[in-house]
This record gives C-alpha cells, structure tokens and sequence, in this order.
C-alpha cells in the first residue's frame, strides 16, 4: 500500500494531426506515456514498480471504458519496465513489445532482484514504504530484433536495434506519421541540453544515433521527457550527437591526464546534474552510471 499520495507534475497530453501522446508519469524519474490514434492504445515505457498502479490509474482514466492494446518497452531498467507488470492487472490482454535481449533479462532471477532493489531504494526515498510486488510476473509477448514491423491497429512501427546505453535498447519508428519512439541510447534531454547515456559501448552508441539521424522524422518522443516538435526534434537529434561525442573527448583526455575518477565525475555533475536533469535522475543513480561510463571510454579507449 502507498503511505502517501505521490503529486502529479507534468503537463497532461499533447497532439500530432492522427495521434495523441498523453503523459501518465506520476513520479520524477517515471518513464510512461500512452499512444492514442483513437482506435489503438499503446503504453509506451512504464515506469517504476511502485508507481505501476498509481500509472495504470492514470491510463484508465483516459481511456474509460477503452481498453489498453499495446506495452513497448525502450529496454529492461527498472524505471522503464516494471509498471508493466501492474498495467497487466487491469488489462490482462495487452500485448507487451521489447527486444529479444530484454525477454532474456526478464527471464533472470539475479537481474530481477537487482531491479527490485533498485525500486525499493527509490521508492523509500519518494515516502513510499509498502507496495505489491509484481517483479516476477514481468514478460515480453512479443520479442522483436531490428527491422521487425509491429502492426497497432493502424499504426505500424519498424523496430530497431539501439545498443549504447543497454545491450537490449530498441526504438520505435512509425514512418506514415514521420514519428520516432526514442531510447535513452540516443541521450537524456533536460530541454536545454543532452545527457550522453552510453553504458555498454560508446562507438555503438555514435553508431545508434547515427542511424537515426537518416530517419524522416517530425516527432520524437523521449523517455523521461515527452514529445518533441519538429524544431526540438532537429535540436534534440544534433545536440544528442555533439554531446556524446564531446563528453568522451572531455572523459578521455581527463583519464589520460590521469585524473581520479571521483574527479571525472564531479566534473560529469557540473556538466549535466541540474536544472530537469536534476529533478528525474536520482543522484545515486546518476553516480552508478556515471562511473560505469568513465570505465567504459577507459576500456574502449585503451586508457
């Protein structure tokens, strides 16, 4: 049970000429959204595991007595994944879309338990103390890799492959609307800047972008943020790139200079850590990635 009632803090929807985004987070840090073209309904994302009712309350107040179609996940952390579990309590049908390498992860007991822990350490520093726990019952009904089509209704989505910030990232591109569901490989946007969030390879992050860079794309909508008009979208698509590669060349002459990792991540901070960036991105798990970050431009670099 929740010990106190979370505040909503973000704008409630907003409007493409065929679809309708509504944000349903209810909690900084949150991932969720739904998709409405009037006639299929997808989540995209699901936030955390202590927020998944409260999530799929929101979700249900929209659609009434409509029902939930679709689940997409952008990839397997636990921000992103475990409200599925809860959104599957109210509409049981609902087909949950991820990539094959995140079926496998939620196949793990030892990647469940740390996602697990990962919420409940979040959740108690949101004041929430008791909550049902679904974690187990997480699974993926459709296991796609890159260039697979998923028909929504009217709505058709080619999925790709983004590794970068995960081994299991995947991105959702509807080319009749010219809109992209995006991933955190691509960077987190604060609104005036982008966060590089490559945690499992950088040259396959630069890669990632890239490839979306060639897309015809109007719209993106971004985790942790919401959806982008045309101009934002140019922004997001060339700040996420020179961020990403500007942050490495800044991390790698600092290591070469044999600076101390505690130092390359205050300088991190500085950098990123304020403003939204600040309100969604828990410290202790800005630190995490960072560090993890650091290590991987060593390792890559040769450094």
């Amino acid at each position: 049970m929740y010990k106190r009632k979370i505040t909503l803090r973000y704008k409630f929807g907003e409007s493409m000429q065929n679809i309708k985004v509504t944000d349903v987070r209810v909690q900084p840090g949150d991932s969720a959204f739904l998709i409405d073209d009037g006639k299929t309904t997808i989540m995209y994302d699901s936030g955390f595991a202590f927020t998944g009712y409260i999530v799929a309350d929101k979700i249900k107040s929209v659609l009434g007595d409509r029902k939930l179609d679709y689940i997409f996940l952008t990839h397997s952390h636990y921000d992103h994944a475990l409200g599925s579990a809860y959104a599957l309590k109210y509409w049981p049908e609902v087909k949950v879309v991820a990539g094959e390498y995140a079926a496998k992860i939620f196949a793990k007991p030892t990647a469940k338990a740390v996602m697990r822990d990962l919420d409940n350490k979040f959740a108690k520093t949101c004041g929430v103390i008791e909550y049902e726990d679904l974690i187990d019952e997480l699974k993926v009904d459709i296991p796609v890799c890159d260039g697979e089509i998923i028909k929504a209704g009217d709505m058709e989505f080619v999925t790709l492959s983004l590794p970068g910030h995960t081994k299991c990232s995947v991105g959702y591109y509807c080319p009749k609307e010219k809109l992209f569901l995006s991933c955190e490989t691509i960077g987190v946007f604060s609104g005036k800047d982008v966060v590089p969030s490559y945690l499992v390879g950088y040259k396959m992050t630069i890669d990632s972008i890239e490839r979306v860079e060639k897309l015809d794309i109007d719209n993106i909508l971004i985790p942790h943020y919401g959806l982008l008009n045309k101009d934002e979208t140019r922004f997001y698509l060339a700040e996420a790139k020179k961020s990403a590669i500007e942050t490495a060349v800044e991390i790698t002459d600092m290591l070469r200079a044999k600076r101390q990792k505690e130092e390359i991540m205050e300088f991190f901070k500085n950098k990123f850590y304020h403003g939204y960036t600040k309100t969604i991105y828990p410290i202790d798990a800005m630190e995490l990635n960072t560090g993890i970050t650091i290590d991987l431009l060593a390792r890559e670099f040769g450094l």
